[in-house]
């Protein structure tokens, strides 16, 4: 379709300007509808398999530079309008649930060598039905039904400040109601005291299983039958005392393996591990009130909503660009999509 219109110029300034194409909806070379299509596709794909795609699926026929530039100019008025705009927050505000916030990072190839791209998660979620340990890995635990994430690559103090700003603006006030789940790493711990005073952590229990088993593996060897017993045993001390259950069932080990340096290393590797994790390991309180104690979705988000598109074979990114694409995928990933791309029409 060929559409011809008038463009006027102001005689003093000299400026130019087509007044139809605001009224069409357009602005530069595409209408908003086609800037939202470039999005998607460059959001998915690398930006040259997106121009082959959107040529197949409805005949848009553009460049991968294109496809670029509306990727950059897009991503850089998300990331404002999340900040900014009242539909950005305003699901999350409106929705009941458990208030939880789970973070996580990956590395992505940049201009000045492998950074950490750091990715933060508000979401919300109803509870389950009360469990116990013996059955925590096939109860129904309710999917979260509404999430805001955020990414960026930034150290951890910058992006710490992000998150009591991003909880003001969900109307997240009472920080002891939020759960903090995460894998153990000491900046998560430290961010989220200083930012979410008397929240409630929790050590992801995969990564607490992680180490059990690595000792396990010590004791007994890869493989055997009596170190999957052991780590069976580690599981359940976990999730039915936490802490508490934990040392008494290291200690008995200890009593059994102290005699060999080798096995007595992986006890005390363990043990002071999950000491200092103590505090972060009421699994058997949150079984009982049907709450979650993984933090799969952080990760998850790693691999799905970062991985996939800014971790292609070759891809190689300038930090403020890379930035700019993490805010478009954090969107999809927010389900605010539709919301953000209404407000723009």
């Amino acid at each position: 379709m060929t559409i011809r219109r008038v463009y006027f110029v102001c005689r003093q300034c000299r400026v130019g300007d087509y007044p139809l194409d605001h009224r069409l909806g357009i602005n530069g070379s595409a209408s908003r509808q086609a800037q939202r299509l470039m999005c998607l596709a460059g959001a998915s794909w690398s930006f040259d398999r997106s121009s082959q795609l959107l040529r197949e699926f409805c005949g848009l026929r553009v460049s991968d530079f294109t496809i670029r530039q509306v990727c950059q100019t897009e991503g850089s008025a998300i990331a404002c309008w999340q900040r900014t705009a009242h539909a950005a927050r305003e699901t999350y505000r409106n929705a009941r649930g458990d208030v939880e916030f789970s973070t996580d990072g990956t590395s992505v190839n940049t201009t000045e060598g492998w950074r950490e791209m750091r990715v933060g998660i508000f979401s919300k979620r109803h509870r389950g039905e009360p469990t116990e340990a013996a059955h925590w890995d096939t109860r129904q635990l309710p999917a979260p039904h509404v999430r805001v994430a955020f990414a960026a690559i930034e150290n951890s103090q910058r992006f710490g400040s992000r998150w009591g700003q991003w909880a003001s603006r969900l109307g997240i006030y009472q920080t002891r109601e939020l759960t903090v789940l995460a894998d153990g790493a000491r900046w998560i711990w430290e961010e989220a005291a200083v930012h979410f005073a008397g929240c409630q952590g929790v050590l992801d229990i995969y990564h607490a299983l992680e180490h059990v088993s690595e000792a396990a593996q010590v004791l007994y060897g890869e493989g055997k039958e009596k170190a999957e017993a052991w780590l069976d045993g580690g599981r359940d001390a976990l999730l039915s005392g936490g802490w508490s259950r934990m040392n008494a069932y290291l200690q008995e080990a200890k009593r059994r393996f102290g005699r060999s340096p080798k096995k007595k290393a992986a006890l005390v590797a363990l043990k002071n591990y999950l000491r200092t994790q103590a505090e972060h390991l009421d699994y058997p309180t949150r079984l009982a009130q049907g709450r979650s104690i993984g933090s799969g979705q952080a990760e998850g988000a790693c691999k799905n909503m970062i991985g996939r598109r800014l971790k292609q074979t070759g891809a190689r990114w300038r930090v403020r660009r890379v930035n700019r694409m993490a805010a478009l995928a954090s969107l999809i990933y927010s389900d605010l999509w539709s919301r953000y791309w209404a407000q723009a029409a």
